[in-house]
């Protein structure tokens, strides 16, 4: 960083000479860019801005105007200071026209009581002005490096906006265009200072250009996007400092570098799901698993635009009816596409929730209704558009669209409480997969009844040894010889008995299904024409499914 005025004024050469601030007292934060000796009067056709101007002011003008004229164009022209040495033209004070004229443009104004070799001070600054220089390289040299490194990885928002934060010491955020935080790292300071209220503060900050300061916020803000098209902003909070007209921020360099390693990750990984989705899965995931307190979900929520205090919630989760794709890449694909419908189907309905992915098949959502807000109407709504878009988006694929599987836990009041309509959620949904014949909008745990039921105790290991008792001699059977007569036992079952309707089913001639029937009797020891015999082995049935799941 530049040596200020006022850092040079603190250079031993320089206090040898007696300097006293006589005018412009409160602008001695100006960096000094280089230092200038001149005795014309005309010297501001040869500076650039940022120059420290040393002079005896021998040959200034004599009247009012003149030196009127004199520190207004030195002044326009962007010098960092003016310093007058006592004992050739002046010796106890300078003209007060001089004086009056510094202090009206804020130029700071020093005097020299003692002579000094104006080349010890040129050495001294121009040493200082070197060292700066070289600092800023090997300063840039050390961000570009971590952040190609970052950027080859391809590393996560969260992690870049992590080390952006942790070189330049202050809380740093990504948001998108909605002023919604996408991700956050606080540096030590306190989140909830940091996101409380953080769209409505984040609205208010518009700096100049791509990247500017803030001087009323103390925000340094820079925009994030590649050919063309932003979709963010990358914001370093702090306290307001004073910036001198034209000075570069200090970490600007920083923040737009962090900027282009975020645009340039997300052009890298396009195909996978959005930020948003990563966030909102995040804090989902916060919430199943306890990794965040209820206070760190709410607050981070908040700032994403999804408040979840003092409102109802209503844990959703999604299941897609279809046999697993061995690709990981498509599934991963697939994946992807149904959580964005999802978020396309809240907002469809402009209903405010969490949505991401919450394993490899299925999608979870967070509702939020405010006390006006019908839950079944809501979640109807939701329904009939989240099955609309997914009849249109299959229009242009060869595949028919598939059913999606809506399960809702019930409704809390508190973020306390959201684990657990979550997890309800998860449980009705893994219930209804086996569920082929319903045309409702969304499934409940009294509309899974005995299938919702058992995949509530599918951990428990007295319903495991129960199935093992009831199936194990078939599912050992079947395995040996390779074998499908669970199958054949489940389509009887399911066919209500009817041993002829079972045949069809099975696409076996009648006799052959029997003999098969009677083998099963033989190898689980059981009379099938007998009810309770048959209750018994389809309730170890749906508990089988339960505890494969």
């Amino acid at each position: 960083m530049l040596p200020t005025v006022a850092r040079v004024l603190d250079l031993d050469v320089m206090r040898r000479g007696l300097p006293e601030v006589v005018a412009g007292a409160a602008q001695l934060e100006r960096p000094v860019r280089w230092v200038h000796v001149s005795e014309l009067p005309d010297v501001a056709g040869m500076l650039q801005g940022g120059e420290l101007v040393l002079t005896t002011g021998i040959a200034l003008p004599e009247d009012r105007d003149g030196l009127a004229r004199y520190v207004r164009e030195l002044d326009e022209v962007g010098v960092a200071g003016l310093v007058v040495e006592f004992g050739r033209r002046y010796f106890d004070s300078l003209p007060r026209a001089l004086v009056h004229a510094a202090d009206q443009r804020g130029l700071p104004l020093i005097v020299l009581r003692r002579e000094l070799r104006f080349v010890a001070i040129t050495e001294a600054v121009h040493a200082l002005v070197v060292n700066a220089q070289l600092e800023q390289l090997r300063t840039s040299e050390a961000v570009h490096q971590v952040f190609n490194e970052l950027a080859v990885e391809g590393a996560e928002p969260a992690e870049v906006v992590r080390q952006v934060a942790r070189m330049a010491g202050r809380p740093v955020v990504l948001e998108n265009l909605a002023h919604q935080v996408l991700t956050h790292d606080p540096a030590g300071r306190s989140e909830s200072e940091l996101l409380e209220g953080w769209e409505r503060r984040s609205r208010g900050v518009h700096p100049p250009g791509r990247t500017g300061y803030d001087p009323r916020s103390g925000w340094l803000v820079t925009a994030v996007g590649a050919r063309g098209q932003d979709w963010g902003r990358l914001v370093l909070a702090e306290e307001p400092v004073p910036l001198p007209a034209g000075t570069p921020h200090p970490h600007a360099m920083l923040l737009e570098r962090g900027a282009a390693t975020l645009a340039l990750n997300r052009l890298v990984v396009r195909d996978r799901e959005s930020l948003e989705r990563q966030t909102h899965r995040t804090l989902l995931s916060g919430i199943l698993t306890h990794s965040l307190t209820v206070s760190e979900v709410a607050l981070r929520a908040q700032a994403l635009g999804v408040p979840l205090e003092s409102r109802r919630l209503v844990g959703v989760v999604l299941r897609q009816r279809r046999e697993p794709i061995p690709a990981a890449l498509e599934a991963q694909a697939r994946l992807r596409d149904f959580t964005e419908l999802a978020a396309g189907a809240i907002r469809a309905c402009r209903l405010t929730a969490l949505v991401g992915a919450l394993d490899d098949e299925g999608v979870g959502l967070l509702i939020t209704l405010g006390s006006q807000q019908d839950e079944h109407t809501a979640l109807d709504s939701f329904a009939t558009a989240l099955r609309r878009l997914v009849t249109e988006s299959s229009r242009d694929t060869p595949a028919p669209a598939v059913e999606p599987v809506i399960a809702v836990g019930s409704s809390v009041g508190s973020v306390r409480d959201a684990r657990r309509t979550l997890l309800e959620a998860t449980q009705v949904a893994d219930a209804a997969l086996h569920d082929g014949g319903r045309t409702s909008s969304y499934y409940r745990l009294p509309d899974v009844r005995l299938r919702g039921l058992l995949h509530l105790l599918r951990d428990d290991a007295r319903l495991q040894t129960y199935v093992e008792r009831e199936l194990g001699p078939l599912l050992a059977y079947d395995a040996e010889h390779g074998g499908q007569l669970v199958q054949l036992l489940r389509i009887y079952l399911d066919q209500g008995r009817n041993k002829s309707a079972a045949a069809d089913a099975a696409h076996l001639s009648r006799p052959s299904f029997y003999d098969r029937l009677h083998k099963v009797e033989r190898i689980l020891g059981v009379d099938l024409d007998q009810v309770e015999s048959c209750l018994s082995l389809h309730v170890a049935l749906l508990a089988l499914d339960a505890v494969r799941r």
